[in-house]
């Protein structure tokens, strides 16, 4: 549940989220997302960070560019946790007054 919190945490801020969507389409360098985004290179660059100590985005570098794409790994976790938690019958059991 604490892992659910954080994530919750980090794509709340939405240029975060935004970077997450342009993510899912496929691997980006910094520049592209600053272009797409409107957003100033050094904002990206923090977004950037915070996504990669949630663990939510991985980089590879080629010479001076870093090219970032999702966590598979972690995402495709979260997404299996939400449905853990909203399926039915646990939400039946954790519902109380």
């Amino acid at each position: 549940m604490e892992k659910l919190v954080d994530f919750l945490q980090v794509i709340a801020e939405s240029n975060r989220l935004k970077i997450l969507c342009l993510l899912s389409s496929g691997t980006k360098c910094v520049c592209e997302i600053e272009e797409q985004l409107l957003l100033k290179q050094n904002l990206v660059s923090h977004h950037l960070k915070v996504l990669k100590d949630a663990e939510l985005v991985v980089f590879t570098k080629q010479g001076q560019w870093r090219y970032y794409s999702l966590n598979k790994k972690n995402i495709t976790n979260l997404k299996n946790l939400f449905k853990q938690i909203f399926s039915k019958k646990d939400l039946k059991k954790s519902i109380t007054c």
